[in-house]
Parts: C-alpha cells; structure tokens; sequence
C-alpha cells in the first residue's frame, strides 16, 4: 500500500447560529493573499496506517501542532516506518501498524526504523505493542519514579525470583487468574518440600533444604501486590482492562500478634526454645531490666528513645540535632537512614504518617542533654578527624550510624541480661507497651508510633491490651490491705 496521509489546519470557531465547528473552513485561518494565518488554529495531520489484522481501516487523526513543520515531521515518522512494513510484507505492516496505533494511544515517542527493523531482524512479531509480562515488569521497575528504593529492591526481588520466571512469558494480554494463581500453588508446593525434609531423619535429605525458607502467606500478598502495582500500571497505560491479581484468593497474611514475655511464656522458652509469635513484646520490667544494662554504652541515647518514644532504627540513626527542640521537650522525625541491602543512605520516613512530632517526657531529654555532652567532648578527642553530620548518635569520627552495627549492640546487650529474645524492632513496641500499661488511649499509641491507621496499632496490640489490664488490675489489687486472705 502507498502510504496516505496529509497535514491540515483547523480551530475552534462556531457557526454563530448553530454553534457547530467550523474546523478547517473558517475564513480567518487563512490571509487575504491566500497564505495560512499565523496566529489563528492549530496545525494537525491525518494519517491512513496499515489495515487491522482482520482488514479494517484505521484512520488516526492527531492535532494541536503550533506549525506544519512539527505536525509533518509526525507524518513522516509514520510515514517512514510503514515503509519498512511495507518491504516486509502484511504480516510486519501489520504489526508496525499496531505499533503505531499503540504509541499515538499512549503518547510513547515512536521508535527508529532501525529499531524496527532489528526487532523484526530478532524475531520479534509482536514489535512490543502488546509486551509479554516479563517485558512489561522490567518496563514498569525501571521507568517508575515515585517509589522508595527499599521498596524497588523489594519489587525487583519478587520479579526476578519468582513473577518472570512463573508467569514472565505469558503476553500481558492473556495473563488469568489461573496463571497467577498456578505460580501461588508452585509456591506452597516448595514450603510442603522444604517442611518434609526438615522433618525428614536423613540429614543428607535435611541438608538439600538448608538455608531455604517458608514462603510464609504474608510474603505471598506482598509479591500479589507486586504484581497487582504493575499490572494496575499496564491498565493506566491501556495496555489492559482487567487486573487478575486483584482476583486471586490467598490466605490472609495478617501480621502475628503482639504477645507479652510473660513469666509462663519465659518458662517455656527456657525449656524449649519456643517463641509463641514471632513478635514478642518485652513488660515494662524487662525494658527496665534491658536499659540498666545498656546504660554507659554508646548507643544508649537510640536504645532508650526507641524503648520510650517508640522510634524505628532508620529514624533513631537518621536523628539530627536540628530536630530536637531541648527546651520544648520535642523531637520533629522527616529524616531516616534506610537500609538498602548493607548499603545504608539517608531518606525519608517509611510512610507520610511516619513523619511526626513525638513529645518527650523529662528522663529522655535529660538522656538527649546528656548525649549532647558527651558528643561535644568526641568532637574535641577527634579534632580534624571529626566529619560533622549534625546527628544525635554516630560514630567516634562523628559520621552516621549504620543501622546493622544498632542491631548487633540491641542483640549483645539482651544477651548480657539473659532477657528472652525480641528483635530491635520489637523494643519500639515497648514504647507502646509502656503507654499502654499507663492506660493511654489506643489513637496516642498510633501517633506516637507513626502508624498509617489505628486499625494497624489496634490489630498489633489486640493481644497486648488486656494481659496488661490483667497486670493493672493484679497491681491495684494487691495495694488493698486484707487480713484474711479471699474466699476461694
């Protein structure tokens, strides 16, 4: 087919009657000398692309150009590109037809001929107007924005471990529920074998599974919202019109309850090694015990602002001076050091809720004074060799903190009290736990935390709440005196 297509000039004018449009007919887009006016209408182009694959017509109209250079030089990339369609015979006109369709759909610039031709030189029928979801996931990672890198490097673990292998070469088009929820079902397939073996008594059988862990159904919802993300951005560029993550079924993920080291809990690790979930919460003897322990060591300003004020150990690293108000008694969290693999570097919060002011009660700003001092004496032990960070706690040079070395200290240190294991993150519940066992309300919890939503604090500390009633409860009661002991 010889290519078809024209420029044309056009505004928007109405008939004074009938208000219709004159379009391209009204007698102020040209001259008295016949020449097109400058300063009235817009240019546009009309342009006749290869027949759909059924034989239909497509006739595609662009307009808003400022000249008739710009919107011929659309037209001639056009132009140029179903020429190489039309050496390549109707199976590649065609395509290069859908491919142009594509990009005046989503505005996407279009490629070189040569680009084309290489395509189709490797095989590529399909010229990536209707990407595979392998294809269509390293797009979408490697062009979005507006994303944390903690959460890219997440995203870029789930596509290559599991997303691209499973379902990569399905085209995005024809990806179903099933296909999605086949690559689920790999999954618990590979924790029942993981589970057999560790159970198994051959040690050999045991060893093939070493070092490989559950699948657990909270990492299976966060690679379905993966998933979900992407093909909800393949919707947005109209690449589809269905989104069959949104409909697979998966088992809940809720995060584990909040439970209490209680004394019969202690017992039975000591016994058995036992945790009952995998976030356990220390009583406020315990923090006390933790605290009294670590007192004197570097890191003990971070230690206690996150046991008492319930900070993450981004924010706690990531602290500067120029966010503690002494005087006020408050500290501003907008700066956090982030974890990139061990890589560490200073960002954001976590969350837009994550950003907050935390008050301070006056045993933690005399633990801040007292930091303040002890780092001013640093300063002038390391002289020259002081690189000024401006944060509350660092190194003995003054530079930042990374977060793993917090992390070692945390672990060494509840050791050293023989104190039933918690993680870092688990002494920031602490802070909760403490407000909770002085009765504060649950929306205090949120906001001191920084948590998104009180359903997220309500749902952590379900468990939490009433084994501290009980304790509050004991304690009042036992400050009444009797002289006989009560009636069973």
């Amino acid at each position: 087919m010889a290519f078809k297509g024209a420029t044309y000039k056009r505004c928007s004018c109405t008939q004074p009657g009938t208000k219709k449009q004159l379009g391209s007919q009204c007698p102020k887009l040209k001259r008295s000398n016949g020449m097109w006016s400058s300063n009235h209408g817009t240019w546009s182009y009309q342009a006749e692309l290869p027949k759909n694959h059924d034989g239909t017509r497509r006739t595609r109209r662009r307009h808003g150009f400022a000249s008739q250079t710009d919107a011929q030089d659309q037209l001639d990339k056009i132009a140029d590109l179903v020429a190489v369609g039309e050496r390549r015979g109707d199976t590649a006109l065609a395509a290069i037809g859908d491919l142009i369709d594509n990009r005046l759909r989503t505005g996407e610039p279009f490629p070189t001929p040569d680009e084309v031709e290489k395509q189709l030189d490797e095989g590529n029928a399909s010229l990536g107007a209707m990407p595979t979801v392998g294809e269509w996931l390293t797009s979408w990672i490697t062009t979005r924005k507006k994303i944390r890198e903690g959460t890219r490097i997440a995203y870029q673990f789930h596509i290559t471990n599991w997303l691209t292998p499973h379902l990569g070469h399905y085209r995005l088009d024809v990806l179903t529920v099933d296909h999605i929820s086949g690559m689920f079902d790999a999954m618990a397939e590979r924790n029942d074998t993981i589970t057999a073996a560790n159970d198994s008594d051959d040690p050999e059988v045991r060893k093939s599974v070493h070092g490989l862990r559950i699948i657990s159904a909270a990492t299976m919802q966060r690679y379905r919202a993966t998933l979900r993300a992407a093909l909800n951005a393949a919707i947005r560029a109209q690449k589809i019109t269905f989104n069959p993550a949104a409909y697979v079924e998966l088992p809940s993920g809720r995060r584990p309850k909040a439970l209490l080291w209680t004394p019969d809990r202690v017992e039975r690790w000591q016994r058995t090694g036992h945790k009952p979930s995998r976030v356990m919460v220390w009583t406020p003897e315990q923090i006390g015990k933790f605290l009294d322990q670590a007192e004197g060591h570097p890191y003990y300003a971070l230690f206690h602002l996150i046991a008492y004020r319930g900070l993450r150990r981004g924010e706690a690293c990531g602290l500067p001076w120029w966010n503690v108000d002494l005087v006020s008694r408050s500290i501003t969290i907008s700066t956090a050091i982030v974890q990139l693999g061990w890589r560490a570097e200073f960002g954001e919060p976590k969350s837009e809720a994550s950003g907050r002011i935390v008050a301070l009660d006056e045993a933690t700003t005399l633990v801040l004074r007292r930091q303040k001092n002890h780092q001013n004496e640093q300063r002038v032990a390391a002289g020259t060799d002081w690189v000024e960070q401006e944060l509350v706690c660092t190194e003995r040079d003054g530079g930042p903190l990374h977060p793993a070395k917090l992390t070692d200290a945390f672990h060494a240190i509840a050791d050293a009290a023989e104190l039933p294991p918690v993680r870092l993150h688990d002494l920031r519940h602490g802070a909760a736990t403490l407000m909770l066992a002085a009765g504060a309300d649950l929306k205090v919890v949120q906001e001191l935390l920084g948590h998104s939503t009180i359903a997220v604090t309500a749902d952590t500390y379900a468990h939490v709440l009433p084994e501290l009633a009980r304790e509050t409860a004991e304690a009042a009661a036992s400050i009444v005196p009797r002289n006989r002991p009560t009636a069973a």
